[in-house]
């Protein structure tokens, strides 16, 4: 009996070293083999060791299949149908596109990462819009219910994320009519269902950036606008409760502020400021802490290159791009923090744009086999 949970043992701590794709072909493998590697035990460990190793973590974007730029009418990007790939990174060669797991042609949008699921709906957000919550690796997808909700509202937000507390995944969809009246609707794998939430506070009413948010252990975390005031409003999909907080008053322009998870803790970005260093530019951050905004030292590069900030990744580099008005494309760099360096990557970012608004896509992807055993 030892020697046989011995065994076990060491088979285990084999495996859960393997990449997701290894397991779902070893699934085939024998009885045993299956049993193992699909049951809710081994899934949480291979996932805990990809999070606090860091190991099977990719850089996840959205990009023209065509990496050679052009110009003029002959453009491809005009014609081509945009990509989401995986890319390595250490050399940030693409690892693995992603195709729609429905074989849909449609162009679609990632709307949250976290344990290796994805959760996708439409470019353009409807209030019935169908949303898919996907591992893309073990090739699961669970289709979301049709809400029972049928409201219509002029914009539509859509976040995703795992709630630690209740041991949940969250779909978070806020929708804000023309006169800025707001409705919440949470949506929870485990129970597979929707629920409004009934009780929004009056200081909601208000203007709200739907293309400036994060979610994180479970609460989503949104720009809001009250005039010449910018605040961040969170949401915790658990508690159903919600908070605000001001932002800090150097912040004066929405343009060039984003909002992501930096070090554990959500962060305020801006680059509206010039730095006092000659030849040299920089980013200013501030972190939440104990409900309170903490300025940090900013990150200074060297001026000339035009970076917009779109995120942080999960290594706490500042995700940067450089727009190219030429081709259409934006090139990625990431920014170390710590040693104030920037480094380029060769990914070409596509730019969608909604009127006078750009959106640029890049986030962190962690592989797992969550949905294998259909959560």
């Amino acid at each position: 009996m030892t020697f046989t949970l011995r065994k076990k043992e060491i088979l285990i701590n084999i495996l859960v070293r393997l990449p997701a794709k290894s397991l779902v072909r070893f699934l085939c493998t024998c009885k045993s083999w299956s049993d193992l590697i699909g049951s809710s035990s081994f899934v949480s460990t291979h996932l805990n060791r990809n999070v606090t190793k860091r190991a099977h973590v990719y850089p996840l974007c959205l990009h023209h299949p065509n990496f050679d730029c052009q110009n003029g009418d002959d453009d491809p990007f005009v014609k081509e149908e945009l990509q989401w790939s995986l890319f390595s990174t250490e050399t940030f060669e693409q690892f693995s596109k992603l195709s729609h797991p429905l074989g849909s042609t449609k162009h679609y949008v990632i709307y949250g990462s976290s344990n290796g699921l994805v959760c996708i709906s439409d470019e353009i957000l409807n209030f019935d819009s169908p949303i898919h919550i996907w591992n893309p690796l073990v090739r699961k997808l669970r289709t979301l219910p049709v809400s029972t909700n049928i409201i219509k509202f002029g914009y539509v937000a859509l976040q995703f994320g795992f709630h630690p507390g209740v041991n949940d995944y969250k779909a978070v969809r806020m929708m804000r009519t023309n006169k800025n009246a707001l409705a919440v609707e949470v949506y929870s794998l485990r129970t597979d269902s929707w629920k409004m939430i009934e009780t929004i506070p009056p200081w909601l009413k208000c203007s709200w950036q739907h293309h400036k948010g994060t979610f994180f252990n479970g609460v989503a975390h949104n720009i809001i606008e009250k005039g010449p005031i910018f605040s961040i409003m969170s949401f915790d999909s658990g508690s159903e409760e919600f908070e605000e907080f001001l932002a800090p008053d150097a912040i004066c322009n929405s343009w060039w502020l984003s909002i992501a998870v930096f070090k554990e803790q959500i962060c305020l970005l801006y680059g509206f400021y010039g730095c006092d260093e000659e030849g040299m530019d920089k980013i200013d951050l501030w972190v939440l802490q104990e409900k309170r905004w903490k300025q940090l030292c900013p990150f200074i590069y060297p001026l000339g290159n035009c970076y917009r900030i779109i995120g942080i990744s999960i290594d706490n580099e500042l995700l940067m791009a450089r727009r190219d008005f030429g081709n259409g494309v934006a090139d990625l760099y990431l920014g170390k923090y710590e040693s104030k360096q920037v480094l380029e990557t060769g990914i070409k970012l596509a730019v969608m744009r909604y009127g006078e608004i750009e959106f640029l896509f890049a986030i962190t992807y962690i592989e797992s086999l969550v949905l294998l055993n259909n959560y």
